[in-house]
């Protein structure tokens, strides 16, 4: 695939040499064009400015500032640009804030010449590209936050709760907080609604299993 007018690229990497492999990669590739490269993510930041390229291939783990923090940065200043994580690393955490700050995909290093091809195209055309260690990642952390849903409880709902995974009754949780034992049945009632069970057994083991308490 090619365009009339060829992909203005460009490199943000604190390795030298792996600038300078992508540099030549670049510059050899059909209908992609090297324009410039920057060692830190302030440095790509001010020369994305001058060169504004269509796409920039970012690090994601760099001193001085992170690959994250200047994809966000770009892409504010500059949405017109598109930003594709080039990275060693496959770590949850570091995609999620790639794809949060804007990056269009995220590739590791170990990407095959015709695969980072294919990606900058289509990161221009504005398709995502993530790679299939990425994906997994993302699918992880979906099945992770739908089997640990989210529990909206006031923290004097969650000291019930936590008194009630002790065992206590109503009226102990009554001594215990120095609230009326009317107060106590109003907060287990909304506890047992939020966490959709029926029982003060229901509840209790619901806690333990998603730490709701405290151990």
């Amino acid at each position: 695939m090619t365009e009339s007018r060829p992909v203005r690229v460009m490199i943000v990497d604190d390795h030298g040499m792996l600038r300078a492999g992508l540099r030549l990669f670049l510059t050899g590739a059909d209908g992609l064009e090297f324009v410039g490269e920057a060692s830190s993510g302030k440095q790509a930041i001010a020369i994305c400015a001058q060169l504004q390229p269509d796409v920039i291939l970012m690090d994601m783990v760099m001193p001085d500032m992170d690959g994250a923090t200047a994809t966000r940065i770009i892409r504010e200043q500059f949405p017109r640009v598109q930003v594709l994580a080039l990275t060693s690393f496959h770590e949850e955490d570091l995609v999620q804030k790639a794809l949060q700050a804007g990056a269009i995909g995220y590739l590791l290093k170990n990407v095959s010449a015709q695969e980072l091809t294919q990606a900058i195209y289509d990161a221009h055309a504005g398709r995502s590209t993530l790679s299939q260690e990425a994906t997994e990642l993302l699918i992880q952390a979906a099945r992770r936050k739908s089997s640990h849903p989210e529990f909206r409880l006031t923290d004097r709902e969650r000291e019930v709760l936590a008194l009630i995974a002790e065992g206590l009754s109503n009226a102990e949780i009554a001594e215990r907080l120095i609230i009326s034992l009317s107060t106590v049945k109003f907060h287990v009632g909304n506890i047992l609604r939020q966490l959709g069970v029926s029982s003060r057994t229901e509840a209790a083991a619901l806690a333990w299993q998603h730490d709701l308490v405290g151990q």
